[in-house]
Parts: structure tokens; C-alpha cells; sequence
């Protein structure tokens, strides 16, 4: 965990900028880089399914204070523009979006954090909520992160009913393919994912031997980082990004 001084200078980039997306796209994200000449390593933020909202640019944010290269893209841009919940609606009305543009769309923009100067060439993933699953997903199916952060990751064990053309593999099936260690945390009083189904990915990432390791809360349920909603837990937030802080220092170095 980074240690501040009261005689450090401390400066902070944050903007909205352009980056590629899949199949050619464009689209907007938000970027905060700390200021000076780095090495610094990056995170990307993968906004859950509210969508591309104030609490995940404050976050994206809060990454660069804590010395990342931190940026979090719109992955609703093809449903057009307005009001985070406006959006949103149009993104679910039109059936969600696709995991395989997901995939794409996050892949660039680590890519694009590890092509800049002031890279050490090490970036994390991090998402909640649907971002969290869209983490997993990344995880597994490529080898565009050096670390993985699942905040309640809903719908990462799918049931064969549940598939829809814009998500038709249960994620938990690509578990194989995990390519970078992953820290998971999780309110024991989430219903999605609910305790039985953390038990049945932390199951596979065992059998598979991988590089995980996996936080539980009591007394907490779906979106307990969330200060802004009634399911905030302080004590259980404060300890996990304690912890999202220490297993970045070990993956990604500063």
C-alpha cells in the first residue's frame, strides 16, 4: 500500500477522451493518470450494469490518486447518449450488451494503457456488479491483464437456461483459461452471486490450481462499496480496498 508523506507533490490528469473499441468503433472513457514521469502501473474499470456513472469516475479517480493509470470506457456507447439510466434502459432493451464485444472493448484498453510512456507495462482489471463478471470473462479468455478484481461478479455461473446470444457461455466454463491471478470479494448476503455459487467458482479455480484468492463479508450483500446507496458497509468497504491495495502491490509493483 502506498505510504504519503505531507511533503510529497501529489497532481492528478482526469478527462474524457476517445479510445478504439471493437470492430473498428470508437468510444468515449475516462482517464485519470497521476502527473509525473512514472513508471506507473494501470487499471482498467469495467462499470458495472448502472452503467457508465458518477461513483465509477470517482473511482477511476481514486486509482490514479492511489498512483495507477487508471481508465474505465463506456461499454454502452453503441446505445447512444444521455443519463447513465437512460442508457442503461436501452442497453437491456435491446438484450444487453455482447460479452464478445466486452471482451474486445476492455482487451484495447489495457493495451492502450501498456503502449503509453509512463507505463510499467503491468495492468489490473476491475469490475463490479456486471463489470465484475466482464473481469472474469477477460481473465479467462485472454492474456490482456496481469491481475483481476471481481467485485460480486453476478452471472459468472450461468445455468444453461439463463444463456442469451449476447452471453452464451457461462463464464465460470472458460475458468481454464485464467490467466492472471484473481482477488474476488463478496457479501455474504448477495443473492447474485449467492455464498453457493462463490463456493462453486472458488471449487473450480481450486481444481484448476489457479492463482485466486477470495474475500467474504458478513453482513453484507450486493454493492456494498457503494456509499451512495443503502447497501454501503463501511467497515466491510474499507477492509476490502485495503485489500484490492495490497493485492495490487503484489501483482502489478509501482
Amino acid at each position: 500500500m502506498r505510504t504519503y508523506t505531507t511533503d510529497m507533490y501529489e497532481g492528478m490528469l482526469a478527462e474524457t477522451m476517445m479510445i478504439d473499441a471493437h470492430r473498428g468503433t470508437r468510444t468515449n472513457a475516462y482517464f485519470a493518470r497521476p502527473l509525473g514521469a512514472g513508471p506507473f502501473p494501470g487499471v482498467v474499470l469495467i462499470h458495472h450494469r448502472p452503467g457508465w456513472d458518477e461513483w465509477y469516475k470517482e473511482a477511476t479517480r481514486k486509482f490514479a490518486y492511489h498512483g495507477y493509470l487508471a481508465i474505465c470506457p463506456n461499454l454502452y456507447f453503441g446505445f447512444g447518449h444521455g443519463a447513465p439510466d437512460e442508457v442503461t434502459a436501452k442497453m437491456r432493451a435491446a438484450g444487453g450488451v455482447a460479452d464478445d464485444d466486452v471482451v474486445a472493448d476492455i482487451s484495447g484498453a489495457a493495451a492502450y494503457l501498456k503502449s503509453l510512456p509512463t507505463s510499467n507495462g503491468k495492468v489490473a482489471g476491475f469490475g463490479s456488479c456486471s463489470g465484475g463478471r466482464h473481469v472474469f470473462l477477460v481473465a479467462c479468455r485472454t492474456k490482456a491483464l496481469d491481475a483481476a478484481i471481481d467485485c460480486w461478479g453476478g452471472s459468472v455461473v450461468m445455468k444453461k437456461e439463463d444463456l442469451v446470444p449476447n452471453a452464451p457461455v457461462s463464464p465460470l466454463d472458460y475458468a481454464e483459461g485464467l490467466s492472471c491471478p484473481l482477488l474476488g470479494l463478496f457479501g455474504n448476503e448477495d443473492r447474485n452471486p449467492g455464498p453457493e455459487q462463490v463456493d462453486q467458482i472458488e471449487a473450480e479455480l481450486k481444481r484448476l490450481g489457479k492463482a485466486y484468492e477470495f474475500h467474504r463479508y458478513q453482513k453484507a450483500g450486493h454493492g456494498f462499496f457503494y456509499y451512495h446507496s443503502e447497501a454501503y458497509r463501511q467497515e466491510q468497504a474499507v477492509d476490502g480496498w485495503n485489500r484490492i491495495w495490497s493485492f495490487l502491490d503484489k501483482n502489478l509493483g509501482g
